[in-house]
């Protein structure tokens, strides 16, 4: 087992909160398995860029776990598309951080999408020590399933994902479905691919009183709740769930008296060219007296969120993996996603919520409405879904890394055995 771990995430600081910006599942995925590393005895240090002149140079966000804001670039206004001309100096910081040590001080290195794997690839080759890599999402998938009007992935991000899974000694991917994209559209050495899937804090995302949550919130018993958790921008498809909710105002007067949406997140990625777009929709289709539109909260806040919740709507054009699903069903609450990436894995269709292929919004409606209208089934799912939640763990998850860590560093040690 490694003695210390550099974890590199460039792109976004796991000191973020989720919802906005660049920050989502990777945030709260390197959060979680960096704690839990730690309280197994690995020690955490995270590489992340510095945003604001006003961060100290390292933050200590758990016991056995350092963050450190590294400078490249300016401090602010830097999109994740501007950050490849800023790798070298994120290098440069990574390297000098490690000189200042005794030689040997970082056992293994874990890169967080491909900007930290191009780092990562660099570092392994200074520092001699094995490189694990967890992509979270591929370039070529996402231009495999775009959300109309949206902007494709650019070559370079696809040049710079095949350099990465070919240096990398270990890769992590959330689902098997992953695994074989791996395989089959970058040419990775299956040998060399490992899945384990994310998981979910089972403490903190608990049933709770939905007549509670919703006094909290101003929700009235009777209403039909559609719960949105993400970042505002296309490939989330917020719209779909708009639309939907506007087919069901007119094919289900049964339905739409009672429905109420609520949206959590910021703008994101393209989302942002047009920080108002998702609201303008909104008046557009005559839905801006039935929708609450809500910042990213705290955790404590969002469990609330999901326990008012009837449903809890996942429309996304690509996922890896969904863990807004699993936080959701393991606070009992069934999921209606579509049927892309991980999120057939997350949800478990026809016991804990409904997989919907495709993204009419017709279709989105008459899935929605079966559940509406069936509170038995809704019910039945409800119960299901905190039980498949318990399938995934964020420990069974870090046991996966850990695993992954010692099968890199045999690996690793290999060439010595062998007297090279």
């Amino acid at each position: 087992m490694p003695r210390r771990v550099a974890m590199l995430s460039v792109h976004t600081s796991p000191l973020d909160p989720p919802g906005g910006g660049d920050a989502g599942g990777m945030n709260v995925y390197i959060v979680e398995t960096a704690k839990r590393l730690a309280d197994a005895g690995v020690l955490v240090e995270i590489f992340t860029r510095a945003t604001s002149s006003d961060l100290p140079p390292t933050v200590q966000m758990h016991p056995g776990v350092v963050v450190r804001h590294v400078i490249a670039g300016p401090f602010e206004g830097l999109g994740k598309s501007d950050l490849p001309a800023q790798l070298c100096a994120f290098t440069a910081a990574v390297l000098r951080a490690e000189a200042f040590q005794d030689p040997g001080y970082y056992d293994l290195i874990h890169s967080h999408y491909w900007l930290s794997g191009q780092v990562g690839w660099l570092a392994k080759e200074r520092w001699r020590v094995p490189l694990v890599h967890t992509a979270h999402t591929l370039g070529k998938v996402k231009n495999m399933a775009l959300a109309d009007g949206d902007a494709p992935e650019p070559l370079s991000r696809i040049v710079g994902e095949e350099q990465v899974i070919a240096e990398a000694d270990r890769l992590v991917a959330s689902t098997d479905d992953e695994a074989d994209q791996l395989v089959r559209l970058y040419g990775a050495d299956p040998r060399i691919v490992d899945t384990v899937p994310p998981g979910v804090d089972l403490d903190s995302f608990t049933p709770g009183s939905l007549a509670s949550a919703r006094g909290r919130l101003g929700l009235d018993r009777e209403d039909l709740v559609l719960l949105f958790v993400g970042r505002i921008q296309p490939l989330k498809a917020p719209d779909v769930l708009l639309r939907a909710a506007a087919r069901l105002r007119d094919s289900a007067p049964d339905l739409a008296e009672r429905i109420r949406l609520v949206i959590v997140g910021a703008p994101s990625g393209t989302g942002l060219a047009e920080p108002k777009w998702l609201e303008a929709l909104a008046a557009d289709v005559g839905l801006m007296d039935v929708v609450t539109f809500v910042p990213p909260t705290p955790r404590d806040e969002l469990v609330e969120l999901y326990r008012a919740a009837d449903l809890t709507v996942v429309p996304s054009y690509n996922e890896s993996f969904g863990l807004v699903a699993l936080e959701s069903q393991s606070c009992g609450i069934p999921v209606v996603a579509a049927a892309v990436g991980g999120l057939p894995t997350a949800v478990a269709d026809g016991f804990s919520g409904t997989l919907v292929e495709g993204h009419d919004p017709g279709d989105w409606a008459q899935a929605i409405a079966a559940l509406l209208r069936n509170p038995q089934r809704r019910d039945l799912y409800a119960r299901r879904a905190r039980l498949h939640a318990r399938s995934f763990s964020w420990e069974r998850t870090t046991t996966g890394l850990l695993a992954a860590y010692r099968s890199a560093l045999e690996s690793d040690r290999e060439p010595e055995r062998r007297g090279a």
